[in-house]
């Protein structure tokens, strides 16, 4: 069954205390999905929940994680959660089973686990904690897991196989998209809800207004074109240097990690000559004090996925004051008013992105859609996030 609470306003209703533990990554770890936990640890207990965040002292094995796992200076993208513990290793499996009793046993029993689900080579240690959660049981604490991807980006022997077993075992599945809702009953969910991905701004909450749209001919300068991520092959970010090669009137940089295959094709495509300076590959992490100079320091976000789930990052150019580009993938489209605060593009498509990306080299055009983003609501979107994960459809009546 699929519920949509806390897509609007309409419907949501309070939720009381409750003891929550949540089970994910977090500093020094990186990426969004160790930053969302963070940021939904600090919500839930500001929202007056009792809340524990337990994550990991190791997470990946390193040869299926070819970038750095933690923060490379040791500085934190977020403020850590005070009342973390790093007590699960994916090389420990006794650090698997001990968690999930101790979250259940005298004195430090929860109500609610939230299990943060992201790739297939950790469900076995998940699964494995529900197991000891619940005693072999279906007693114990209500079990969200927290899906940010139900079918993985990259295709994994066993994967899918594996996340069915996870969703399965939970009482409910959080997902961030209608589509993803139907992947997972479609991977044996017996209850789904829908809540829209809250933002959690790397680098804070911008100081000021954005200053006023620069036209780029008064300038006398190109289009400034941002790509920001790690470079892998379902972000698309070789079809927008691809699109960029036609376009003489737009620079574009990529910002983030260089990974495996999609790195090299990046590196080869920025050598054409058709980009001679107007390419700039910054490779490695980018900590989140930069974030705010590097998205401001542009004048437009491009996210060119080929396939996606959900991103915070068009909001992160919009409380910037930027538009963007994005692809009609996952729930992308759903935060851009087409050809108001953004434009719209098929995904996998290099002739669409290049005509959006000659639309925005044109000084008035960009002018427009600078001055019709509009301004970001941080705070509501965590409201309604909160009442979704925290519902429970079992109290409902009949």
């Amino acid at each position: 069954m699929i519920r949509a609470y806390g897509v609007s306003d309409a419907g949501t209703t309070r939720v009381p205390a409750l003891r929550v533990a949540v089970v994910g990554p977090t500093h020094p770890f990186k990426g969004g999905v160790a930053a969302h936990t963070t940021e939904l640890a600090h919500r839930l207990a500001a929202a007056g929940h009792d809340t524990v965040l337990v994550s990991w002292s190791r997470l990946y094995p390193e040869f299926l994680y070819p970038g750095e796992q933690v923060v490379p200076d040791g500085g934190a993208d977020l403020p850590p959660y005070p009342r973390t513990v790093r007590v699960l290793r994916w090389d420990r499996p006794g650090t698997w089973w001990r968690t999930g009793a101790r979250l259940r046993g005298p004195g430090t029993a929860v109500d609610v686990v939230v299990v943060v689900a992201v790739v297939p080579v950790q469900v076995p240690a998940l699964l494995t904690l529900v197991t000891a959660l619940r005693g072999g049981r279906f007693e114990g604490p209500r079990v969200v897991v927290l899906a940010h991807n139900v079918v993985p980006h990259e295709t994994h022997p066993g994967g899918e196989w594996l996340m069915a077993r996870l969703l399965a075992a939970a009482d409910t599945v959080l997902v961030h998209s209608a589509e993803m809702a139907g992947q997972a009953v479609a991977h044996s969910a017996r209850q789904v809800l829908v809540a829209s991905l809250p933002p959690h701004l790397p680098g804070g909450v911008p100081a000021g207004d954005a200053g006023p749209p620069r036209r780029c001919a008064a300038a006398g300068r190109r289009t400034r074109v941002l790509a920001l991520g790690v470079v892998r092959d379902y972000k698309g970010f070789d079809l927008l240097l691809e699109a960029a090669a036609t376009v003489p009137d737009v620079e574009v940089t990529i910002a983030g990690e260089q990974w495996g295959r999609a790195g090299e094709r990046v590196r080869e495509l920025a050598a054409d000559p058709r980009l001679a300076g107007r390419v700039r590959l910054e490779a490695g992490y980018v900590p989140a004090e930069r974030v705010p100079e590097l998205v401001r320091g542009h004048d437009v976000l491009a996210l060119p996925y080929r396939h996606a789930t959900a991103s915070q990052n068009v909001l992160l150019a919009h409380a910037h004051g930027r538009p963007v580009i994005v692809t009609g993938t996952g729930t992308l489209a759903d935060q851009v008013r087409d050809g108001v605060d953004g434009l719209v593009v098929p995904p996998g498509d290099a002739d669409a992105l290049g005509r959006a990306l000659r639309e925005v080299s044109d000084p008035d055009r960009l002018d427009v859609l600078r001055r019709g983003v509009p301004p970001v609501d941080l705070d509501g979107p965590w409201r309604r996030y909160l009442e979704t994960l925290l519902h429970d459809p079992g109290e409902e009546q009949p």
